[in-house]
């Protein structure tokens, strides 16, 4: 296999001119598709490395090194060799979050566990490899015959080996596209097939042994499209097979019912939201390893002697079978010739088992319609006969009534479905979430355990005065309608635009989750360093943050819980992504309402939420204009990404405008580690000065439009902050701010809440709806430790800041210009040190510029580069 190389011979099948002409131009694509070259050896002796290499596009070594060397009955099978080798199989997967990967490496193992269990007579592959859609170069790959490759032996060491197979296992991106890292292979497949300079069908083949062969798994979601799941898989398989001239490699008679399974397909499609992955893929699956060794073929030697009864028998069946479907007689044995059409066929419709029509042909079995297609010599001709059926090549537009024969299949049970699979299940539980019923969940809060230790609050005690180890995290739904790049979850929920699973009692969820909690927080009890009044306290519930995970507005009976929380004098935050606006607008009033406004322009809004609906970006504003009409306190949430969301501040500040919102946080994204469902790295979380600096531009984009003529648009000033949230929070003057009665020329901020107010205002519109109230009506004031600007910067001064031992910051303070002025003491630097570390700094400029640059990798990825930044992150052991 050629991860890299460094030329191109355009190899045409077809002869003459074509050809010539082919050859010709090769010159051209040395320069457009100059690659590393290959070194062999060094590629082996990595080869026993484990799967779980890094796929991190910063680490010298790809996952085209992965694979392993395996001994095969004293036969070696390498992991390492080109697509188009004989005797070899290539496995191509990428994966989004983890659900291909599984699928390649599963079918990678099966393949050589039948491998083993088949004799060498029939051994035909010694080449099983696994490797990643975008670590090839597909044109080098598909188009590149170089005559100095040796052939591969069979097992014998007969210098042969069966034809070369090419499997895909592919999930779909956004607008049915492959991962931007591994679009490389659609890219190319399209300029193959495009290119006039390349032979027609350049991969098809007279000789039996060197026709390739082809299958595809597709993975999606019908919540996104029905049109767009497994379009990958479908786009690569059409190309490969109706354009470049490969074929399928399933016959269309593998895993048929002389084999007592369900039908396979070179080409099958798994559908996420309608639950049938797994099953489609093992049958997909099945039909690909039958294909490449028949199970005619496995374990057929005993006493050194070979069985011959399959195919003595195969003959029997298809002279019988012959003799029994005569011109003008039916193979049902009618005699009625009312019943016979004129090809004498039985038109009985009622016949569920005949052909599409229903009725049985008179027209002679292809001999292609064998148990299973061996892939070898003799029987490899009988594929051209079918390589087009519809048994074998199903159209991407056909893919649509598969989806809709799924999903109607999926529905056809009275009773709806629950929400979580077994396996998400055991996904969310093991990263901590209590599962209530069949669509809620409940988890405990890391800040609820730092405040319990007297360690500090979140930014919520520090914006609006909650108490942070009185706050339950749950959520009425696991499923969310966005994808998000920065999902703390990682992606481990379901997904769905509307709701269509089994709804528990709101009730029930309020009592298991509160009950759930109080467990949690009694458990807690054995932590080092916990205040036991503040435990105690802790078995109150006072706030729930309906934010875990997912999109809490989904819940049909919403309102009917946030009822349920509020008779309990419990306080509501509830956080929206935005897209579901009438949800929005018919929601009771709450304690606190946020819609999260991810990105300021339509296609930043696609690239970072992901969205299931098309209409996103028109959702996020109906939304956030709803929040104008709403009586309570609204908040536009910001999660600033660097790299990602960060630009365009402009078009934040419209937005907001939309909804006059109350409120509008601004928090840099929080890293939670590497996952396969999303690209984002250390350099894209922001720090806490970054994010006043954001919030800063941000304030002067609202004044301005205020300033523009919009008479309306309320004033905002900086209310609060979190540094160790890196939040920071705008507030409208209006609402919040009242003269300070010791300093009249001052602003006194009152972002802070009356919960026992809001409870009673609560209480009364529940009794009687035409009663209304509004924000300042349960406001509160803003201790000065909270405003914004002050020294404590948002840590409440009745806890202590507790760093582990290695984890000091090395300085503390900082100039305009990044350069460090106070060490990890908070002691003043001298002046030679600071002359020092400026120069230092300098230095690191001429090296990567003065200005922050974004360098996007292959798998999109994006690093951010500063050298503002290079003295922030450094720390002491104390």
């Amino acid at each position: 296999m050629k991860a890299a190389g460094n030329k191109v011979s355009l190899a045409a099948s077809a002869a003459g001119a074509v050809a010539t002409l082919a050859v010709a131009t090769a010159s051209l694509w040395m320069y457009h598709h100059s690659k590393k070259s290959r070194d062999k050896s060094n590629l082996s002796s990595d080869s026993s490395q484990d799967d779980n290499v890094s796929t991190s596009a910063r680490k010298e070594k790809s996952d085209v090194m992965i694979h392993k060397e395996i001994d095969i009955e004293g036969s070696t099978i390498n992991g390492l060799g080109r697509v188009l080798s004989q005797g070899a199989i290539t496995i191509a997967y990428c994966s989004t979050t983890g659900t291909c990967q599984e699928f390649a490496k599963k079918l990678h193992k099966e393949i050589l566990a039948r491998l083993r269990s088949s004799s060498s007579s029939v051994q035909q592959y010694n080449i099983i490899q696994l490797i990643q859609v975008s670590e090839v170069d597909w044109w080098d790959e598909l188009l590149n015959n170089e005559e100095e490759e040796e052939e591969v032996p069979d097992a014998d060491g007969n210098g042969s080996g069966g034809p070369p197979v090419l499997l895909f296992v592919l999930p779909t991106w956004t607008d049915g596209t492959l991962p931007p890292n591994s679009q490389n292979l659609t890219q190319s497949l399209n300029e193959i097939s495009t290119d006039w300079r390349v032979a027609p069908e350049p991969l098809r083949s007279n000789n039996p042994k060197t026709q390739v062969k082809v299958g595809a798994f597709g993975m999606g979601s019908s919540a996104y499209d029905a049109y767009t799941v497994g379009k990958p898989a479908k786009d690569v398989f059409s190309c490969l097979v109706g354009k470049l001239g490969a074929r399928p490699l399933v016959s269309k008679n593998v895993g048929g019912k002389r084999e007592g399974k369900a039908k396979s397909k070179s080409l099958m499609i798994g559908d996420s939201e309608v639950g049938d992955s797994e099953v489609v893929f093992e049958k997909w699956m099945n039909g690909i390893v039958s294909s490449v060794v028949p199970i005619g073929h496995q374990n057929n030697i005993i006493d050194g002697k070979k069985k011959n009864n399959s195919s003595n028998a195969k003959k029997k069946q298809d002279e019988e079978r012959k003799d029994e479907k005569k011109v003008g007689d039916c193979a049902c044995k009618s005699s009625d010739d009312a019943n016979m059409d004129t090809n004498g066929c039985c038109s009985n419709n009622g016949n569920s088992d005949g052909n599409d029509a229903g009725c049985c042909s008179n027209q002679e079995s292809n001999e292609n319609d064998s148990m299973t297609d061996s892939l070898s010599e003799e029987e490899d001709d009988d594929d051209d006969d079918d390589y087009d059926s519809e048994g074998d090549i199903l159209d991407v537009e056909d893919m649509g009534n598969v989806i809709k024969s799924q999903s109607s299949s999926a529905k056809r049970s009275a009773e709806p479905k629950e929400m979580v699979t077994p396996k998400q299940a055991k996904a969310l539980k093991k990263e901590g979430y209590k599962l209530i019923g069949t669509h809620s969940a409940v988890k405990l809060c890391r800040w609820t355990k730092h405040q319990l230790r007297g360690r500090g609050g979140c930014y919520k005690h520090t914006h609006y005065g909650i108490t942070s180890y009185q706050c339950m995290e749950a959520t009425p739904s696991l499923a969310c309608a966005n994808k998000c790049v920065f999902c703390w979850r990682h992606h481990k929920n379901p997904v769905g635009r509307e709701w269509r699973w089994k709804t528990d009692d709101p009730k029930m969820i309020v009592e298991q989750a509160v009950n759930t909690h109080v467990d949690m927080i009694k458990e807690t009890r054995g932590i080092p360093g916990i205040q036991m009044d503040r435990w105690a306290e802790a078995h109150r519930v006072r706030h729930c943050a309906l934010s875990l995970v997912g999109e809490p507005i989904m819940y049909p009976k919403i309102n009917e819980l946030l009822h349920e929380l509020h008779e309990r004098k419990i306080s509501t935050f509830l956080v929206t992504n935005g897209q579901h606006p009438q949800a929005i607008n018919d929601l009771i009033p709450i304690t606190q309402l946020y819609v999260s406004v991810d990105a300021s322009t339509p296609e930043s809004l696609e690239a970072v939420d992901r969205p299931l609906f098309k209409d996103a970006w028109d959702r996020l504003k109906t939304s956030l204009s709803c929040l104008k009409r709403k009586g309570q306190r609204t908040v536009a949430r910001l999660t600033v990404v660097k790299g990602w969301n960060s630009d365009e501040i402009g078009g934040y500040a419209r937005l907001i405008a939309l909804g006059h919102c109350s409120l509008v946080e601004v928090k840099g994204v929080t890293f939670c580690g590497k996952s396969d469902a999303s690209n984002l790295n250390m350099s894209n979380t922001p720090w806490h000065h970054e994010v006043v600096q954001f919030t800063k531009q941000l304030l002067k984009e609202l004044n301005a439009i205020r300033e523009g003529g919009d008479d309306l648009m309320p004033e905002y000033d900086l209310a609060c902050e979190h540094k160790h949230s890196c939040s920071v929070l705008l507030a409208r003057v209006d609402q919040f701010a009242v003269p300070d009665e010791n300093d009249p020329t001052k602003r006194k901020w009152r972002t802070w809440i009356d919960y026992d107010k809001f409870q009673e205002l609560a209480a009364k519109h529940a009794l009687d709806p035409s009663f209304t109230f509004g924000v300042e009506d349960y406001v509160a004031d803003t201790p000065s430790w909270a405003v914004f600007g002050a020294d404590e910067e948002g840590f409440d001064p009745t806890d202590n800041r507790h760093r582990k031992k290695k984890k000091h910051p090395k300085y503390t303070k900082f100039d305009d210009a990044g350069i460090p002025t106070h060490d990890t003491f908070n002691e003043p630097l001298d002046d030679e040190e600071i002359s020092r570390l400026r120069t230092v700094m300098e230095e690191k400029k001429r090296q990567i510029g003065d200005a922050t640059t974004v360098t996007e990798l292959h798998g999109g990825e994006k690093i951010i580069d500063d050298a503002s930044l290079m003295f922030r992150g450094l720390t002491v052991s104390r």
